[in-house]
């Protein structure tokens, strides 16, 4: 994503004058703290004051709560870049933003005031976003970007679903499945356009040769098929049929990443990581297939999805959106590298945990502390760039 010149007179907090930061900083902070109050809730060493079992407040919070507000910081930022239209920012920004804290509240809060009422708060934030996307898009002819408004309708009915499973069964369990699917469709179709652009981008400056093959009807079908698949994942995730419709997706996404020639760029860290979060979406199709075929747990694929995908992804998105953006140099610093690198360590340590059970009990916590240390760590590398202002444009 570019900046966008157009924008309005606005001499408020900087960190309220453009989507992604507050929902980028929002985000990166909320993860770290869920999951540092989640570990030791889920071992009975904490009691959250939640209506939902542990294991299901973190599985919402990580899809609804972190999810949610990377795909808004995404979609606030970009909206502006697809239509040309002003960016949300001053008092309607702020309080969009505080719509999603009064979800997370509301949530971690649940017990004393109620499911339904802390369910209602939280569908309202997703809802809202919703609302205003379809209305940019809608206002800006974008009719080729519908499916991104679809998606958060997916993602806003698993949130749905997840709510009414917990309250009137007291687990969820297909409203998970519709989350995760609802934000991996989002990677493939936002990273199919942002992963070979950028790789592009670099390669032409910096290592002429061999570029990303560009999007063609095997995309389409990489796309269709993974759709497919994980339709029958949310439906029948035990059944054979799924199992082999997840291996064809899994292939087709492989074979996609290596259209985009990732290794020819592996100089440029902001480009590479990229490159590495994609290539958890064929490594969770392959995991959960054989989850599909009885060969594995369902937890490794599902975290390899979560963590190695979603997280790497949306980690990847916001530093390199936040460095643009403010008008600094496109540049992995040393501090983003190493929460990269803590975030692929924490995938490959559950991951582990969840293949290796008799080393489960430290895998988890190794895991879990390199994701509070990615997500804490991004949070103070990149509070000033969030907080201050805008620099000179200097990005390419």
């Amino acid at each position: 994503m570019s900046p966008v010149p157009r924008t309005k007179p606005y001499d408020g907090p900087p960190l309220f004058s453009y989507g992604f930061r507050p929902f980028f900083l929002g985000a990166s902070l909320f993860a770290g703290l869920a999951v540092a109050l989640w570990l030791p809730a889920y071992f009975g060493e904490l009691t959250l004051p939640t209506a939902y079992p542990p294991l299901d407040w973190h599985i919402h919070e990580m899809i609804y709560g972190y999810g949610a507000a990377a795909v808004a910081g995404f979609t606030l930022t970009a909206i502006p870049n697809w239509t040309g239209r002003l960016p949300l920012q001053g008092g309607r920004l702020i309080a969009l933003t505080a719509l999603w804290i009064a979800g997370r509240l509301a949530m971690a809060f649940s017990a004393p005031i109620g499911a339904i009422p802390a369910a209602a708060v939280d569908l309202a934030f997703l809802a809202l976003l919703i609302v205003f996307v379809a209305r940019e898009l809608g206002h800006g002819g974008q009719s080729h970007n519908r499916k991104v408004a679809a998606a958060l309708a997916v993602l806003w009915l698993g949130d749905l679903v997840f709510h009414v499973e917990a309250i009137a069964r007291g687990y969820a369990d297909y409203g998970v499945r519709v989350g995760l699917a609802a934000l991996l469709l989002l990677i493939t179709l936002i990273g199919g356009r942002i992963i070979p652009s950028f790789t592009r981008n670099w390669l032409a400056r910096m290592n002429p040769g061999p570029l990303p093959a560009p999007a063609d009807r095997w995309d389409v079908a990489a796309i269709v098929l993974t759709a497919l698949a994980l339709a029958a994942w949310v439906a029948a995730p035990g059944a054979a049929l799924t199992g082999w419709a997840l291996v064809a997706a899994g292939l087709a996404q492989a074979a996609r990443l290596a259209r985009w020639r990732g290794w020819r760029a592996w100089r440029d860290r902001l480009v590479l990581v990229l490159h590495v979060a994609y290539l958890f979406v064929p490594v969770g199709f392959a995991l959960t297939a054989l989850s599909a075929f009885g060969l594995a747990p369902e937890s490794a694929g599902v975290h390899a999805w979560a963590i190695g995908a979603i997280g790497g992804m949306t980690i990847a998105v916001m530093s390199r959106a936040a460095l643009g953006h403010t008008g600094r140099a496109l540049i992995a610093s040393p501090a983003a590298q190493a929460v990269y690198a803590l975030v692929f360590i924490a995938a490959i340590a559950r991951i582990y945990a969840a293949l290796a059970p008799e080393h489960g009990f430290a895998a988890l916590h190794f895991a879990a502390f390199a994701w509070i240390a990615a997500f804490f760590g991004f949070s103070i590398a990149y509070w000033r760039v969030f907080t201050g202002l805008r620099r000179e444009a200097n990005q390419t």
